[in-house]
């Protein structure tokens, strides 16, 4: 009964890193605007995100541009919205294995892949996680080294948004899930 119910907590730990993963690539607070210099009070904040970018007035009005050119976009952006979609895409697999695996359902009873369909879930969201990982660290790396350059304009300087501190925590829990219980 107990490793039923490790199953199910380890597939509940995967499903809500899936969906911080959704809502983190979808969100444009990847980036926001840097408040550094002597203005610092200033009517618009800059958001740049995977999919578009926004901005924000003292006003109240929120608009958002989505990016019309694929090709036009940086390297770095094209790497992160693959690795993103591909971590989504991995989870949802990860889901369906795991669920057929589990031993709380009736798929395969008493069969000798069971045991083998739930590992592999477990990897699969495992390498969701790592894929997420990786995509908001590297995002982090190019957002502190733009902002300690030198020779960048004070005005162009972002920081990390929102959107990435909701990517480390889910990439976070399906990482769990190797830690020994």
């Amino acid at each position: 009964m107990a490793s039923m119910a490790v199953q199910l907590l380890g597939f509940f730990l995967g499903l809500l890193g899936f969906t911080g993963t959704v809502v983190a690539t979808v969100l444009p607070h990847w980036r926001s605007t840097a408040y550094v210099g002597s203005n610092i009070i200033t009517a618009t904040t800059q958001m740049k995100g995977l999919w578009m970018e926004c901005v924000w007035h003292s006003t109240g009005i929120y608009q958002c541009e989505l990016y019309r050119s694929l090709l036009a976009l940086p390297r770095d952006l094209q790497a992160a919205r693959a690795l993103m979609v591909l971590s989504c895409v991995t989870s949802v697999l990860a889901s369906v294995v795991s669920v057929m695996g589990m031993k709380c359902t009736r798929f395969a009873r008493d069969s000798l892949i069971k045991s083998p369909l739930v590992l592999s879930g477990g990897i699969c969201f495992l390498c969701a996680g790592l894929l997420c990982l990786i995509t908001v660290s590297w995002t982090t790396n190019d957002v502190i080294v733009e902002f300690y350059d030198p020779f960048l304009p004070s005005g162009l300087k972002y920081e990390i948004g929102l959107a990435v501190y909701l990517g480390y925590a889910s990439a976070y829990f399906p990482l769990i899930l190797t830690e020994p219980v």
